[in-house]
């Protein structure tokens, strides 16, 4: 019995068909990705009258810009170590459970995700303030008031709150993909628990504890809502500095001057995300 003979479709045709489907993408990204940051350029490098200048990025070593910088980044490291100390222990656990369990949890933990951001920095500001929920319980209890609103230590909790699930989820998914058999015969080769993870199960996740890193140290550098709503304004970190120059001193070249100064840190990132998770087994979920 002899086969239906398949035609094949010409070549031009499916050559356009990929075209057209890559143009919305294409539309999206010059529109709200290259056209932006073509502006940010040349606001950076010009001053006023337009013509080019480097002072709005050397700007950043003034000392009010160099302050705001250091304590950003020293915030940012905090948060990013204590997200990576709570969620190491936490995606092991979801690694460990069944798959019924398994599913259940981790939706537990994209769920804030889904609600939106300033919400829920609104809604520490209502648990953490003098005359909040937190202090009227343990005022009712009779213990001694938590007074950490309008200082950093409510920056850095608001960080690792909402920036948690980006680290946790990286690790989840390079814990998941360890052979359980490799676990195993370093068991069975006489290692311990503790050299076990130091020696195999650490350093396999390194792929998704660098996606992690990346994922949570690049928005907490860049934050300026939750140092205005947790910080009570009166901590600048150079998101907020950033966001003063463009709505209230209205200086776009000096706020996209220091913005350029920012994107060197997201390119440092990104290069050692290449170099660690070269097949993107950190970010792949």
């Amino acid at each position: 019995m002899n086969k239906p003979v398949r035609k094949k479709a010409p070549a031009g045709v499916s050559y356009f068909n990929q075209k057209a489907m890559t143009a919305p993408y294409l539309f999206w990204s010059a529109a709200f990705i290259i056209i932006p940051l073509c502006m940010i350029f040349y606001y950076g490098l010009t001053d006023r009258s337009g013509a080019f200048t480097l002072e709005n990025i050397l700007a950043i070593a003034s000392p009010e810009h160099a302050k705001a910088l250091w304590l950003s980044i020293l915030l940012s490291i905090i948060s990013t170590l204590v997200c990576l100390v709570l969620a190491y222990p936490l995606a092991m656990i979801l690694t460990a459970k069944n798959v019924s369990h398994q599913s259940f949890i981790v939706l537990i933990f994209i769920l804030p995700m889904w609600m939106n951001f300033l919400l829920r920095t609104l809604a520490w500001q209502t648990l953490l303030e003098k005359t909040g929920v937190i202090n009227s319980i343990l005022s009712f209890l009779h213990l001694p008031s938590l007074d950490i609103i309008n200082t950093p230590y409510a920056i850095v909790l608001g960080m690792v709150y909402n920036f948690l699930p980006f680290m946790v989820l990286p690790l989840y998914n390079s814990l998941t993909k360890i052979d359980p058999s490799v676990v195993n015969a370093a068991r069975d080769l006489g290692a311990n628990g503790v050299q076990t993870f130091c020696r195999v199960i650490f350093p396999l996740s390194i792929p998704g504890v660098i996606s992690g890193i990346t994922m949570v140290f690049v928005p907490a550098l860049t934050t300026f809502v939750i140092s205005n709503l947790l910080g009570g304004s009166k901590i600048l970190l150079i998101g907020n500095v950033i966001e003063q120059e463009f709505t209230q001193a209205s200086n776009w070249h000096l706020g996209s001057g220091l913005s350029i100064v920012l994107m060197v840190f997201i390119l440092i990132n990104m290069v050692l995300t290449a170099i660690f998770d070269k097949k993107g087994e950190g970010t792949a979920l």
